[in-house]
């Protein structure tokens, strides 16, 4: 019996009934030799962490761009502040860890470079139906690897493609909008626990609110630091969840989801739309507008940063010009498009 077999084999007997075993995984769509020491899931997990897409995350924004604070998230600390309070979920409700962290690993590679200011100027000049989630599906399935991919299980890619709630319900009353396997609906609420609360210490640091301005309820419910409201939400969640009808159903008692619910729409109300935001995201807007204008015309530029992203080349894949210019564009770091727009359009300093 190989190592993987053993870990497979105590898998099925601890793990409850609502967890996904790794033995257990729908596959991949290339079908390849299973790794005799890891199972299919830390296969996913290491194939993430060693990406290109996941070290771009270190330098593309989370709320604040281009920050020069170094307490600031970036989407890196974000994903693994989401990666931690998965697992921690999944491992106190007997869940797939290794599922867990791998789903919230690379669940936001594909963000755009300037938040979701980016994701916002894609939707608008290269289709409405553009969004983050999608993207990394389309990162994790077809433009790594210079067109390979990760060709990870299906149940990371479905809990990439599901992971995002938009300004919906923190918990969807429709199963279509739910990921696949318990761990990866972890993975979406764990989310929210996040950037509810790591968002809100931006905010503080950066000025644009002030702890006062916290509304009282979410204190008294949720707690005064960050630490007590994590720890708030994740045991009030593990409590409240019970099996329902022969399914597990993650709930949260009324006060905390309310608190929760309120907490996110005065983050929206006075952090995210708040001018301070605002004002850079247009100024993202506007460079990301030019470069995507720009590649579209200028075919041997195009073909040369596709090659030094590692992304897929000029119809290798049956992709439109549009289709790849936007990969292109949302692979990019804030750095690296504010770089190259500025030599691209700035002119050249003679010595």
């Amino acid at each position: 019996m190989t190592l993987r077999q053993e870990f497979e084999k105590r898998e099925a007997n601890f793990m409850s009934p609502f967890g996904c075993l790794s033995a257990n995984s729908q596959g991949r769509v290339h079908p390849e030799p299973s790794c005799p020491i890891r199972t299919v899931f830390q296969v996913d997990k290491d194939r993430i962490l060693y990406s290109n897409a996941f070290r771009r995350l270190k330098h593309k924004t989370q709320v604040f761009l281009n920050p020069m604070g170094d307490e600031y998230r970036t989407r890196l600390t974000h994903t693994l502040e989401v990666a931690q309070i998965a697992r921690t979920i999944a491992r106190a409700m007997f869940l797939n860890e290794d599922l867990a962290e791998a789903i919230a690993l690379g669940h936001d590679l594909g963000h755009t470079p300037f938040g979701h200011g980016g994701e916002t100027v894609l939707k608008e000049i290269f289709s409405p139906a553009f969004s983050h989630q999608a993207q990394g599906l389309r990162v994790v399935h077809m433009l790594e690897n210079f067109g390979q991919g990760l060709n990870l299980t299906y149940e990371v890619r479905d809990g990439i493609v599901k992971h995002s709630k938009g300004y919906g319900k923190i918990m969807p009353d429709d199963p279509e909008e739910l990921p696949a396997t318990m761990e990866g609906r972890v993975v979406r609420v764990a989310d929210i626990m996040a950037y509810l609360n790591h968002d809100l210490d931006d905010a503080i640091r950066s000025g644009v609110i002030q702890e006062m301005d916290i509304p009282s309820r979410c204190i008294e419910i949720l707690g005064a630091t960050h630490d007590e409201r994590i720890t708030t939400m994740m045991t009030d969640l593990i409590a409240r969840t019970k099996p329902q009808n022969g399914q597990l159903v993650l709930q949260m008692s009324d006060p905390v989801y309310d608190a929760m619910t309120e907490l996110r729409q005065f983050l929206y109300d006075r952090v995210y739309r708040s001018a301070t935001v605002h004002n850079e995201f247009i100024k993202a807007k506007k460079i990301i507008s030019e470069l995507f204008t720009y590649f579209l015309a200028d075919e041997l530029m195009l073909s040369e940063e596709l090659k030094k992203m590692r992304l897929p080349a000029l119809n290798s894949n049956g992709s439109s010009r549009e289709r790849l210019v936007c990969d292109l564009l949302a692979c990019m770091t804030d750095r690296y498009a504010l770089s190259l727009y500025a030599r691209i359009f700035f002119p050249a300093q003679m010595s």
